[in-house]
């Protein structure tokens, strides 16, 4: 499903990732973990093809991202992988169902095909009394989910997040936790975390550490 090779990564004078090799298997749920500063997050973007490294090789589904130019990469990003940040990044002036709606509206997508999916993917996800509702007037554990229906409007093969459970009180950080294994489960989804939280990795298939750039 994934595989980097020989990744490098330099900020100015500043090395963030020095030769990071990694493979993910379909269907997997991978915590990367370390300290900050160890390349976690700067890895994460480039795996999701919101930066690129220096030098090294990266396929997702087969699909070669230095064969891509700007825009075949933001296709690809748009329709095969779904993103879940620690801070939600829902948009303040549309509403929850809107939210989620966003990423298939930008694949112009049909817009009533579109609405009755996120409708469908807030009601799986407990919020059905919550699709009118703007982002303020959500708790934190309500915001996540919003995200999270927003990361699988396009059917994506792959769900990057980024300290999903950082913001969240324990109940829903429990909750959070759960529902990533049971949308692995029902989606057939390839999952990878960066986190700090040692629960939330010690739960996945796998936990790579990283310190200074590296996997260790």
């Amino acid at each position: 499903m994934i595989k980097a090779v020989n990744i490098h990564k330099s900020f100015d004078t500043l090395e963030v990732l020095k030769g990071v090799d990694l493979s993910v298997a379909k269907g997997e749920i991978v915590s990367i973990v370390g300290p900050s500063g160890a390349g976690k997050t700067t890895l994460l973007q480039i795996l999701g093809t919101l930066d690129k490294p220096n030098a090294g090789e990266i396929l997702v589904d087969n699909v070669d991202f230095s064969k891509l130019n700007e825009k075949e990469l933001a296709a690809f990003r748009n329709k095969h992988i779904g993103f879940i940040f620690q801070l939600h990044q829902l948009l303040p002036e549309f509403t929850a169902l809107e939210n989620v709606m966003i990423p298939a509206l930008i694949a112009q997508k049909d817009t009533k095909k579109t609405k009755a999916k996120a409708s469908e993917l807030l009601e799986y996800l407990g919020l059905s009394d919550r699709v009118e509702h703007k982002p303020n007037e959500l708790s934190g554990g309500e915001k996540q989910r919003v995200a999270v229906a927003r990361a699988l409007i396009n059917d994506p093969s792959l769900i990057l997040a980024d300290e999903p459970s950082g913001s969240l009180d324990s109940k829903n950080k429990e909750e959070l936790h759960k529902l990533l294994f049971d949308l692995r489960d029902k989606f057939g989804l390839t999952v990878v975390i960066v986190t700090h939280d040692k629960e939330l990795a010690a739960l996945s298939d796998r936990v790579i550490e990283m310190k200074d750039g590296k996997i260790i």
